[in-house]
């Protein structure tokens, strides 16, 4: 089984790949990973990468396609059940691409899900995080919140959070996202492709969405 997951950052997409990816037996695959990966081993494509990382630009599509497309053809284990994609395609080209690239073989997408969360929930998803570094418990100050305000009802240790989980920054960070994966979504939805999951429920309500998606 072959599943591309969507969503933006606070969609809960993060905890269903791990939950996916444990119940079928998927190897996860994140870009971001790839590109770590690539460049680490000085590979021919982590070298073509690095340039254009290094010289502050954005890596071309085509070089994003082809990283993805080397890892599922030639290195992804044989033990797996399939794949799961986190974060790809992120552009309409590399949506392109991939489909006419894997159309009629064994990578051909069977699952197309799209963690759909308005963006003022994502906000205080986002924006309310708090974490404990001492034990690492979790909370939110919206959905979550300690009994005390900013200490962890486990350790009593002062809670943190993370620097980019501001409002500018995050304003950003939807602004980017919908601009780039708009497109896709659409693409996927006009070929029917396109499972929309209420990502704005419980997690057994949405895990159960998920399961009768991928049938």
């Amino acid at each position: 089984m072959n599943i591309l997951i969507m969503g933006a950052p606070g969609s809960g997409k993060g905890t269903f790949s791990s939950r996916l990816k444990e119940t079928y037996n998927l190897d996860h695959i994140s870009t971001g990973d790839l590109f770590r990966e690539n460049i680490s081993n000085s590979t021919e494509l982590g070298i073509e990468a690095k340039s254009y990382i290094d010289a502050g630009h954005l890596v071309p599509d085509d070089l994003v396609n082809r990283m993805v497309l080397d890892y599922l053809k030639n290195k992804m284990p044989k033990d797996n059940d399939g794949y799961l994609l986190d974060g790809y395609p992120r552009t309409l080209e590399q949506a392109k691409t991939f489909k006419e690239a894997t159309k009629g073989t064994d990578l051909d997408v069977d699952h197309i899900l799209y963690m759909d969360v308005p963006h003022d929930i994502l906000k205080k998803r986002i924006l309310g995080r708090r974490s404990c570094p001492e034990c690492g418990e979790i909370y939110n100050i919206y959905f979550k919140a300690p009994q005390k305000e900013n200490v962890c009802d486990h350790c009593g240790h002062e809670l943190s959070y993370r620097s980019d989980d501001n409002e500018e920054s995050l304003k950003i960070r939807l602004s980017d996202y919908d601009a780039l994966t708009q497109p896709v979504i659409d693409f996927y939805a006009d070929h029917g492709q396109l499972k929309k999951i209420n990502a704005d429920a419980d997690f057994d309500d949405i895990w159960s969405d998920i399961e009768k998606a991928i049938g």
